[in-house]
């Protein structure tokens, strides 16, 4: 496999247009309810299996209806499933994502989010491919400090490409100071605007991203929504716009944009190529509802790209 994602694995569900007036003494109505697949590491594969890379995912999953529902989605996309972990111990955990209409949304979380699984157990079957991402630093299995330094710390000594996301913590709370031995194996770091705020106590994103490559990070790229990245580097720095697209779900777009700015860096593209790809990707996933529904392949980012 030349990428494999590893972190949280799940499902959604998405209940869109929900209006908080009562029909009943405990009845609410909303204008659609789905269930999807989600996860950042399902997310990311899914979307990284869709664009042509091989693509494998280490997660935990529980051995229930939720955890088969993954299981098939990842099946589908072509994602090998081969590392993923399966416990009678520990359920599938499950999100219940509010959706507005302008593609903004709140999440649920519950307990079975806080189970963290040891991905440095199994360096030896991760270490074979040319990169890795981690779904998100600061969530399970990320919020240990011991677990981040082990996997990337491995990963760097195989040689390979170690791109990071980032979320904002939940059950368990890190700063950037708690895991530093670990930042400086981290090639690429994609907070968001708010993460980026939140870990550095900046405002601006050269300020922001400032913070970051002080760790030791070697290029951190800023989604900044619909103002679209920002890049910077020892080297150079810059700033693109989003892509004119009507947002319906914003559910997974990060991801879908990780998925392709590694997917382009395996492909020996320069960073505002990878990019450009990446953008093209978080504004496809946003057109629909559900991280994984709208990117269908690589010809159609390209076809956006085109029409730019």
């Amino acid at each position: 496999m030349d990428l494999i994602c590893m972190g949280m694995a799940l499902v959604d569900s998405i209940i869109k247009g929900f209006d908080p007036e009562p029909i009943s003494a405990s009845g609410y109505r909303a204008v659609s309810s789905t269930l999807s697949v989600g996860g950042e590491a399902v997310n990311e594969a899914m979307a990284a299996a869709k664009l042509g890379t091989s693509t494998g995912i280490l997660c935990a999953l529980g051995e229930d209806d939720a955890g088969d529902m993954v299981m098939g989605a990842l099946g589908r996309c072509g994602v090998d499933t081969s590392l993923v972990l399966r416990s009678k111990e520990h359920p599938t955990p499950v999100t219940t994502m509010f959706v507005n209409d302008d593609g903004t949304r709140k999440s649920i979380t519950n307990q079975a989010h806080r189970y963290n699984f040891h991905p440095e157990h199994y360096a030896n079957l991760f270490t074979n491919a040319k990169a890795i991402i981690l779904g998100s630093l600061f969530r399970a299995p990320f919020d240990d400090p011991e677990i981040i330094l082990s996997v990337l710390r491995a990963a760097k000594e195989a040689g390979i490409l170690v791109v990071a996301d980032t979320k904002l913590p939940n059950f368990r709370v890190l700063s950037l100071e708690d895991i530093k031995e670990a930042l400086p194996y981290v090639d690429y770091l994609t907070p968001n605007e708010d993460e980026a705020k939140y870990f550095t106590g900046k405002t601006e994103p050269e300020e922001m991203a400032d913070v970051f490559l002080s760790y030791g990070i070697k290029n951190v790229v800023l989604k900044l929504g619909s103002k679209g990245c920002y890049f910077m580097n020892a080297k150079e720095s810059f700033q693109l716009g989003a892509l004119p697209i009507k947002a319906v779900d914003a559910t997974g777009a990060g991801d879908n944009f990780v998925a392709g700015l590694t997917t382009e860096l395996l492909h020996g593209c320069t960073p505002r190529e990878a990019i450009r790809f990446a953008n093209a990707c978080g504004a496809i996933c946003t057109t629909a509802v559900g991280a994984s529904t709208a990117l269908k392949n690589r010809e159609q980012v390209l076809s956006m790209l085109g029409n730019e």
